[in-house]
């Protein structure tokens, strides 16, 4: 063991001057150590728009991803890997907070950050580490200065751009203003290796790589263009089991013919096909990038002791149900990819089964820093879970989704998802809830609420959601005023006049009221 000593957290995460420590860190809540580890150094490295499946070492049928499958096979690929709302500033405060999203109240893409909130990465400083945050940061679009808990910050306002709109777009390195140069995946990726070149071993560090890709508008690098024109597509679902029949919502079936629908498809003619092979093609970058990290990682000398984890920040749907896009509770959208490798912590090629959060993001970092997590967070570190597969973890894990008026089309919902099933409610809505049984139906398609053999099983789930929401703060409806557009067209062409039909379950041959007679 040297005594430089790195963890590499990849989840989806560099002009010299470095940002002065944040300020007000010495009022941060009190975090204990752990006895008897040592602070290693950490690399976080997130994706955007990753779904769980698009990776060679998950079986998909045409992408190569073989740095990505070589982190699979030397550590460990966490299967179960979820997302408290499926959409992507919730999602990174989650992972930066440790909080469900009702409690850090970053509720959609459009509200800011709330004043007093507090990043890990502050903790890490406090602790003595040398932190960086490079990439897309996302909460809240208004500015693109640097943010707390970071010494170093390259970033730029919202989504950015896969390259630069116009000659004189810029992004922001540590203050100063510095022009784009390329393509935004791999100058993220030398920025990242050109600051993990100038650490040293006096102090340890932090950096979070977090990437633009694979976000539409899906725009592949110029060598990756074209690569998979070829590829056979028929493996993509259409949604035609998605029926009043399978009392599937009713909201469902109408936002097929949508902005988030795969019969009108971010309003295009396009096709689904075409975006999806854009989509294939942008996610070769982002590999070809952790494997740079890798090499360089190789070339310092600690490889071998680093801990590597890959993870996205929500999932994305690609046909399943009628739709594509995400928000919505069905697996594809709310899990994940997540793979962690530290040969001198895991033996490779051992999956992890159970429920994994990116709320357990900020507690498992903290933890490899040697340091305890802060009682306020909801998250629990999992770093040990590879050693330790009996640990004590949870048995349900909490989704929830708030309405946004830029795409009306998604309802407020909430869900919890154990090991064998799924319940789904809604807020506000004249429809269905839903309930899936995951060891047969891992499609989602056959909806048992009406079932009568699931009734207690509805119930227990039901009973179970409403209580976390309340051990939670998450019994009040957080409101936004509405921001940006709205994306609420239907295609003529595809019946966009007609609604689709009720859950057959909801719908009576005889008035039930006989009394009114």
């Amino acid at each position: 063991m040297t005594s430089r000593r790195l963890c590499l957290f990849a989840i989806s995460v560099c002009a010299i001057p470095t940002l002065p420590t944040a300020a007000f860190a010495d009022d941060l809540p009190a975090t204990g150590k752990r006895d008897g580890i040592p602070p290693r150094n950490v690399v976080f490295i997130l994706t955007d728009d990753h779904r769980y499946d698009a990776m060679g070492c998950a079986g998909h049928p045409i992408l190569e991803t073989p740095h990505l499958d070589a982190i699979a096979a030397k550590g460990v690929h966490v299967k179960n890997a979820f997302v408290t709302t499926s959409l992507c500033s919730p999602s990174r405060a989650s992972i930066l907070t440790g909080l469900y999203t009702h409690k850090h109240g970053v509720i959609d893409n459009n509200r800011p950050v709330p004043q007093g909130t507090r990043f890990f990465p502050e903790y890490l400083q406090r602790a003595g580490y040398e932190t960086a945050f490079i990439g897309k940061w996302h909460m809240g679009g208004e500015h693109d200065d640097p943010r707390p808990g970071f010494d170093h910050w390259i970033s730029f306002r919202g989504q950015g751009n896969y390259l630069p709109p116009r000659p004189n777009y810029t992004l922001n390195v540590n203050g100063e203003r510095v022009k784009q140069k390329g393509y935004i995946t791999d100058e993220l990726t030398d920025y990242a290796i050109d600051w993990l070149d100038r650490q040293t071993t006096k102090k340890p560090f932090f950096l979070y790589l977090s990437h633009k890709a694979v976000h539409s508008n899906f725009t592949p690098a110029e060598r990756h263009q074209g690569r998979y024109a070829d590829a056979d597509l028929s493996f993509l679902p259409t949604g035609d089991d998605i029926t009043a029949e399978n009392n599937t919502p009713r909201w469902v079936r109408d936002q097929r013919n949508s902005w988030h629908g795969i019969d009108f498809s971010y309003h295009s003619a396009r096709g689904l096909d075409y975006l999806y092979r854009r989509y294939c093609e942008s996610v070769l970058a982002v590999d070809d990038s952790v494997g740079r990290v890798m090499d360089k990682l190789t070339e310092m000398g600690v490889h071998d002791e680093t801990l590597v984890i890959y993870m996205g920040d929500n999932g994305f749907m690609w046909g399943e149900h009628g739709l594509i896009d995400k928000r919505v509770s069905y697996e594809e959208s709310i899990r994940v990819p997540m793979l962690m490798q530290c040969p001198e912590l895991f033996e490779g090629s051992k999956p992890l089964e159970k429920v994994i959060g990116n709320i357990d993001i900020a507690p498992t970092i903290l933890h490899a820093a040697g340091l305890a997590k802060p009682d306020y967070m909801d998250g629990e570190s999992f770093l040990e879970m590879p050693n330790d597969r009996d640990m004590p973890w949870r048995e349900y894990f909490l989704y929830v989704y708030y309405w946004e008026k830029n795409f009306p089309q998604t309802p407020t919902q909430f869900a919890l998802r154990g090991d064998r099933f799924k319940y789904i409610t809604y807020y506000g809505l004249w429809d269905t809830d839903e309930l899936y049984d995951l060891t047969v139906d891992p499609t989602e398609t056959k909806n048992l609420i009406y079932d009568p053999a699931y009734k207690s099983v509805a119930k227990e789930m039901e009973d179970q959601l409403y209580s976390m929401l309340a051990e939670k703060g998450g019994m009040d409806i957080p409101m936004n005023q509405p921001a940006g557009g709205i994306n609420n067209k239907r295609w003529e062409k595809r019946d966009g006049h007609s609604a689709a039909d009720f859950p057959a379950a909801m719908v009576v041959e005889e008035p039930i009221n006989q009394q009114a007679n």
